[in-house]
């Protein structure tokens, strides 16, 4: 088998038997990408696409990014260009960037009417993500790797290269005679994944290589996996939704151990929130240990409300109004990372939150049965300062707000 047909099979294997229809390449134009976009067109299993982010960092940037779309016109690919200029000089500057990149692709991806999206993310980022993972501390989810495949807001997201080396993808690039833009950030040792790069350069010297750690990654994932068909399979029958809220029932829970209890909140927020990552340990700890004493609480963007004498005992997660109040899109988006929304479009209608004013306009919420914090936090149709539609809150007028995700999306977090 030659090199290319070794690379191809790795698309192969992504995308299975079954290909998308249409398959959209996240390209920067560095080396990783840039091999990407060439192995799916030599694969031409799907329509393609692709999408630059200019994230607007670096004077070269936007020409950049412009050299990168005259390069998929080759292959007549069509091409978008979408800028970051949100970058407020505070925090952590790539993990920003990181976040507004998923965030403009998936918007861009929504009204293009994309479903699946590529991304060239290689071994090397795999053991390079390991290393930051055990700078910090991490446990089992944090040192088990990249994700090959995941869902977002209904946007399908593959990283078919993930056990593919980067020289490898460099070799193959000489090898046609492309190019590819090296950015100046990736010398840039106030970067944690560059340190890391560094690290692993340097392990490798001692036979702990890019190869050795995918391996352990690997097995780690495995564990992972299997502890997570076990917990899911334990309180599959305690786990039901109301809506937008996730409710565990708090008998089961308090019968678990303190890891199961610690997986199975991390996993809940992460999926009723819609972030990235669990909150601080800590924090779910201190949660775990009052649940069995009733109350609420607020954390990662949700409310959190835990009845122990109510007919329905149980922990109930639902969305925090606060985290929700300034969130804005138009009605054929994905609000808030989990809410399709349908009915009479127009492009002077917006998703907002419902929130406390909305809700006094809607006379039956009562008879909804969610908690009044519940529902402040739904999705609602505006035009202006007009209040449309609150289909969770009785008001449909037409409108119907569907969950995206259910209890089986427990099991990819």
């Amino acid at each position: 088998m030659t090199a290319a047909k070794a690379l191809l099979h790795h698309l192969d294997l992504a995308f299975g038997a079954k290909p998308p229809r249409q398959l959209a390449i996240a390209i920067s134009g560095g080396g990783d990408s840039t091999a990407l976009l060439h192995l799916a067109v030599q694969w031409g299993k799907s329509e393609l696409l692709a999408v630059t982010v200019d994230h607007g960092l670096r004077p070269e940037a936007s020409g950049e990014a412009e050299q990168v779309a005259g390069h998929c016109a080759e292959f007549g690919v069509p091409h978008e260009i979408l800028r970051w200029s949100d970058w407020d000089g505070q925090g952590n500057l790539q993990d920003a960037a990181r976040r507004a990149r998923y965030r403009l692709i998936c918007d861009w991806a929504g009204s293009a009417g994309v479903s699946d999206v590529a991304f060239g993310h290689t071994a090397d980022d795999n053991a390079e993500t390991f290393i930051m993972g055990l700078s910090r501390g991490a446990g089992l989810d944090g040192l088990s790797g990249m994700r090959p495949r995941f869902s977002r807001e209904g946007l399908n997201y593959h990283r078919p290269l993930l056990a593919v080396s980067r020289d490898d993808l460099r070799l193959y690039l000489q090898d046609l005679g492309v190019a590819w833009i090296e950015d100046p950030s990736n010398l840039d040792l106030r970067f944690d994944r560059i340190k890391a790069r560094k690290a692993l350069a340097t392990l490798s010297e001692a036979g702990v290589t890019s190869e050795a750690l995918n391996a352990s990654i690997g097995n780690l994932n495995a564990t992972r996996r299997d502890l997570n068909r076990e917990l899911m399979m334990l309180v599959r029958d305690d786990l039901r939704f109301d809506r937008g809220d996730l409710l565990i029932g708090i008998d089961r829970f308090l019968s678990l151990s303190p890891e199961y209890a610690r997986r199975l909140l991390n996993a809940c927020l992460r999926l009723v929130s819609g972030q990235d990552y669990p909150p601080r340990a800590e924090k779910v700890m201190r949660l775990i240990d009052e649940a069995g004493r009733g109350g609420g609480t607020t954390l990662h963007g949700c409310q959190i409300t835990t009845r122990v004498s109510d007919p329905v005992r149980a922990i109930r997660i639902a969305r925090e109004p606060a985290a929700v109040a300034g969130l804005i899109a138009p009605t054929t988006s994905v609000w808030d990372h989990r809410w399709k929304i349908d009915g009479p479009h127009s492009e002077d209608l917006e998703v907002r939150a419902l929130g406390g004013e909305g809700l006094k306009s809607c006379p039956e919420w009562r008879a909804a049965g969610l908690p009044r914090a519940s529902l402040a936090a739904s999705p609602a149709i505006w035009k202006g300062p007009r209040l449309v539609a609150a289909p969770l809150a009785g008001l449909t007028n037409g409108w119907t707000a569907t969950l995206l995700h259910g209890k089986n999306s427990l099991n990819h977090i």
